[in-house]
């Protein structure tokens, strides 16, 4: 193949290195910086050098498409001759292709088919940095097929960053080559968004600023189509410019628009598509949102989608970069300059945060269900993973031992999320290909519904059919087989691919949903959807911080529906349950977390009652036990020997009680049938179990429950206190002059000394000492207070009494 004089782009110093240096090692790294030529003239310079094919992968179609429309151009041909390209239903190549540019998920499917890739000589992997699902399992496949099948094979990974070192590693210690790029100076400005201001707003004005004080196009980056289409309508109506919008989801014709020179100035509204791999040309100032919209996963919930992030430092860098391309430039950036070193350095990986269903299909395709063996620039999450094999197992694409079904590889085969291939194929045999390849297309490109219903947005669709969704929704359609029917349930089609989330209205009049998988989700009040009962929610997300997630897409459906797409979810169990204070018993039909009907359970199993009020127990507390005085003396005592001696003694505080219920209340608990039989339990006689023997014979000699005093009188000891306390008449001990001491001796106990009318008047734990310097002061009081009684100087001398006893002859 001969090459016809190449632009001057800053890559062409380094196409013989590269050239040379593949040819050698087998692997490469080429760093270079957007706008070098990298995507358009490295795929070239190799062509030139080898017989075989030459396949590019790109991670995104519309990159696909216009590195190979720029290919041609170069050579002066059409693309699909020496140069074409493969996007998810469109091929444009021929017998002499040379160079095929590829989407990176296409590639995988390919390499899955024919893992030698025959007749190719060098597959060149392209914006490695952007780090996307598909590109990163590509990379691990080639590794793996270069390791055993084709060590031929040559790979030249390109990057737009300098963080090259991991990648190079992984591709055998690859070496790294590097193309600096002659980039134009671009000033940068920090427009901080006024206080309340919404995004769109704030970034039409900071387009309006740019226009107004730079020649030439802006480029303006915002996160997603939505976004692009209001900011858009905000510029409508500036005088001599016109507002082009720019991302994956438009026509061909639409794109290609965006990428060339207009007879007029031009504001492009673009996704993350221009970031690195597209050139747009006469843009001199960018103006970027600062965020970016990436696919995030909630498994505990059951929510996927896209979450809208902010971007990373070396993305900024990379799009004010686009205003430096042709000439000085200047760069508007959405958020205050002080923020900016808050940025993360680069982006998050697709794999460490997204579904990965389809990636563990893929792998199991492969042979390795888990993934080890291979080479992972960031090893697959396992719990990620596991949620995605688990969720395959539903579906029929693999058995219990994670190999892949036939019906796995008939939905891998199909180039769609592993969710919408099973709604197809089944939906299909329910409703006819046509109809189920419509509500399929709908929801591989949601962004198509700008409303909640679904059945709403099918029917839009229909009456415009909209050039991109016509012809992937036929192209679905002579995927599968099945006979045309008249029923058209869009329900149906989206209750196939996301069974966990049909949902059922909490309680009437309310917008509220349980969806199957037991998330709360919310219906928009213009969603159409306020009278359904039951919904098939296709599309659904969660605030950060907010328990409830949001319908974005569903359609209405009904009971009938929901056991037909979801039987695997359907369960009749009987439930026992602490419900309100009391055992529930009940018969109960289920679809995952929604109640479908219920009835009471006459005979429930006395082992699922007993667990119930374990429950109940450890929900409401131990108060719901009859706790008489004995058994709380008796627990307070075993308290006190515990602090005081320690082990044998148990613990008896409320955390231990309740995890150890069956060692003390096992038996009670088995016979009991409802709350009320909990409160006829001898709560003193379960404690009893606890007792440690042969230690437990000393429980009255240790804690006893009363001490005898010198009147006569035996007194109950408070063990709730700490210290226990003794409480008695000061008459009642005269004549003791040491304090009683309970443990073996170890803790005296705290005297509270009472006045005749149950008052206190001393408190004490040193009996001896308080007869000689406290006792002279609480005589006096008393005196003087109950002169009926005797009260003598040296009460250690006189016999101890309880009642009123004669003056003593002197000092009374």
């Amino acid at each position: 193949m001969d090459l016809p004089p190449l632009p001057d782009l800053p890559v062409r110093d380094v196409l013989p290195d590269v050239c040379a240096m593949l040819a050698g090692r087998g692997t490469t790294v080429l760093v270079a910086p957007p706008g070098t030529g990298k995507t358009t003239l490295v795929p070239l310079a190799l062509a030139a050098g080898n017989g075989g094919r030459v396949v590019v992968a790109e991670p995104r179609r519309l990159a696909t498409r216009a590195a190979a429309s720029r290919m041609a151009e170069l050579l002066g041909e059409p693309v699909g001759r020496t140069v074409g390209y493969s996007v998810r239903g469109e091929r444009r190549v021929s017998a002499g292709t040379r160079v095929e540019v590829v989407t990176s998920g296409l590639l995988v499917r390919r390499l899955q088919g024919d893992p030698e890739l025959a007749g190719v000589d060098v597959v060149l992997l392209d914006e490695c940095h952007e780090r996307h699902l598909d590109a990163d399992l590509l990379l691990a496949l080639l590794l793996d097929a270069r390791a055993g099948l084709r060590p031929d094979l040559q790979v030249l990974a390109t990057s737009a960053t300098v963080a090259a070192d991991r990648l190079a590693a992984l591709l055998e210690d690859a070496p790294v080559l590097r193309a600096t790029g002659a980039t134009y100076p671009v000033e940068m400005h920090y427009l901080a968004p006024v206080r309340g201001e919404r995004l769109e707003t704030h970034v039409a004005r900071a387009a309006r600023g740019a226009l107004s004080e730079v020649d030439g196009d802006v480029l303006v980056f915002l996160p997603g189509a939505a976004e692009i289409r209001r900011v858009s309508e905000l510029l409508t109506g500036i005088g001599g410019v016109d507002v082009v919008p720019l991302h994956g989801r438009l026509p061909a014709a639409a794109q290609d628009a965006a990428l060339r020179p207009g007879s007029r100035r031009r504001v492009v509204l673009s996704t993350a598509v221009a970031e690195s791999s597209l050139t747009v040309p006469g843009v001199r100032a960018v103006v970027d949102a600062g965020l970016a919209r990436v696919p995030r996963v909630d498994h505990r919930r059951g929510l996927s989608g896209l979450a809208t992030v902010r971007v990373s430092a070396a993305v900024a860098e990379q799009r004010a970069g686009r205003a430096g391309r042709e000439a000085p430039g200047h760069a508007y950036r959405c958020w205050p300059e002080h923020e900016h070193a808050t940025l993360p350095r680069y982006p998050e990986p697709e794999i460490r945060a997204a579904d990965l269903t389809r990636l563990a299909l893929e792998l199991a395709c492969w042979g390795t269900p888990d993934g080890s063996g291979l080479a992972w620039w960031d090893t697959p999450p396992a719990g990620a993973l596991t949620a995605g094999r688990t969720v395959l197992r539903a579906l029929g694409a693999l058995d219990e031992a994670d190999r892949v079904t036939e019906r796995g590889r008939r939905m891998a085969e199909l180039g769609l999320h592993p969710r919408l291939a099973r709604a197809l194929l089944d939906g299909a045999a329910e409703i006819g290909p046509g109809a189920a390849a419509e509500v399929v297309a709908l929801l591989d490109d949601d962004s198509l519904a700008p409303r909640a219903d679904l059945a709403a947005a099918i029917r839009t669709l229909r009456a415009q059919r909209p050039v991109g969704w016509r012809r992937e929704a036929d192209r679905l359609a002579r995927l599968v087989e099945g006979v045309p029917r008249r029923h058209d349930d869009p329900a149906l089609v989206a209750g196939l691919a996301y069974p966990e989330r049909l949902a059922r209205r909490r309680a009437p009049g309310s917008s509220s949903y349980l969806m199957a998988g037991g998330t709360a989700v919310t219906a928009p009040a213009d969603s159409g959807l306020a009278e359904a009962e039951w919904l098939a929610v296709a599309v659904a997300d969660r605030d950060p911080g907010r328990a409830h997630g949001r319908i974005r897409l569903a359609a209405a459906a009904d009971a009938d529906l929901a056991r037909k797409v979801a039987p695997g979810l359907l369960s009749t169990v009987d439930e026992v349950e602490w419900v309100d204070g009391d055992v529930v018993a009940r018969q109960v039909e289920r679809l995952g977390a929604i109640v479908l009907s219920e009835k009471p359970l006459r005979d429930p199993d006395p082992a699922a009652v007993a667990d119930a009020l374990r429950r109940g127990l450890r929900c409401d507390g131990l108060d719901l036990l009859p706790w008489g005085a004995d058994a709380m003396s008796l627990r307070h005592r075993l308290g006190f020997l515990r602090a005081a001696l320690g082990e044998p003694w148990p613990a008896v505080d409320d955390e231990t009680l309740l995890a150890e219920l069956d060692s003390w209340l096992g038996p009670e608990l088995a016979t009991a049938g409802r709350r009320a039989d909990l409160e006829r339990i001898d709560v003193a006689g379960a404690l009893r179990r606890l007792l440690p023997w042969p230690e437990a014979a000393r429980l009255d000699e240790l804690a006893p429950e009363r001490i005898g005093v010198p009147s006569g009188n035996r007194v109950r000891v408070d063990y709730s206190a700490d210290p226990p306390v003794l409480a008695v008449r000061v008459q009642e001990v005269f004549g003791w002059t040491e304090t009683p001491r309970l443990a073996g001796g170890r803790v005296p106990v705290l005297m509270h000394l009472l006045s005749p009318a149950q008052r206190p008047v001393a408190v004490t734990a040193d009996l001896s000492s308080f007869w000689r310097s406290g006792w002279a002061q609480v005589r006096a009081e008393l005196r003087g207070r109950y002169p009926k009684h005797s009260w003598p100087e040296d009460p250690m001398t006189v016999p101890a009494h309880r009642g009123t006893a004669r003056r003593a002859p002197r000092g009374g």
